[in-house]
C-alpha cells in the first residue's frame, strides 16, 4: 500500500492494532477488574487490578521507550544533516537545538532548513507544533512509528 502524503495536518501516525485494539482492550480489562474489586472485594480481585494496571503500564512504556529511541536517532540524523547543510558560522546552532526541536525540524526540506534553524534558535521556539507550522515545504517521514 502506498504511503499517504504528509503535511502538518496529516503527519500523526496511528498503529491501528495498538491504538484501536490493544489499548481499548487493556482499558476495558482494567475497568472490569476495578468493578469486580468494588463488587466483591478480596485478594484475588485486588491482584487482578494490579495485573491489569501492570499490563497497561507495560503497553504505555513499551511505546514511550520506542518513541524515545526514535527521537534519539532522529536527533543524530538531524545533527549529521545540519552539519552538511549549515554554513560553518551556523554550526554552533546545532548543539543549541533540543531533541524536541530536532524532531520537529526533520520535516523541513534541505533548502529551507538553514533559515529555519536560525529562526528557531534566535526565537527560542521550543514547541514542536510551532516549529512544524513554520515549515513551507514539508518533507514526509514515513519511518516514524
Amino acid at each position: 500500500m502506498p504511503e499517504q502524503s504528509q503535511s502538518f495536518e496529516r503527519h500523526a501516525k496511528y498503529v491501528p492494532m495498538y491504538h484501536f485494539v490493544a489499548l481499548p482492550i487493556l482499558i476495558v480489562n482494567f475497568c472490569w477488574t476495578v468493578f469486580r474489586l468494588v463488587v466483591g472485594p478480596g485478594i484475588d480481585s485486588a491482584m487482578a487490578v494490579l495485573v491489569a494496571l501492570a499490563l497497561m503500564l507495560t503497553a504505555f512504556y513499551a511505546r514511550a521507550f520506542a518513541l524515545r529511541v526514535q527521537d534519539r536517532v532522529i536527533r543524530l540524523e538531524m545533527r549529521q544533516r545540519l552539519a552538511a547543510l549549515l554554513p560553518r558560522e551556523q554550526h554552533a546552532a546545532i548543539a543549541a537545538l533540543s531533541p524536541r526541536q530536532c524532531v520537529a525540524l526533520r520535516f523541513a526540506g534541505d533548502a529551507e532548513l538553514p533559515e529555519l534553524v536560525a529562526v528557531v534558535v534566535k526565537g527560542n521556539i521550543q514547541e514542536g507544533k510551532a516549529i512544524k507550522k513554520l515549515i513551507k515545504n514539508w518533507t514526509p517521514d514515513h519511518a516514524r512509528i
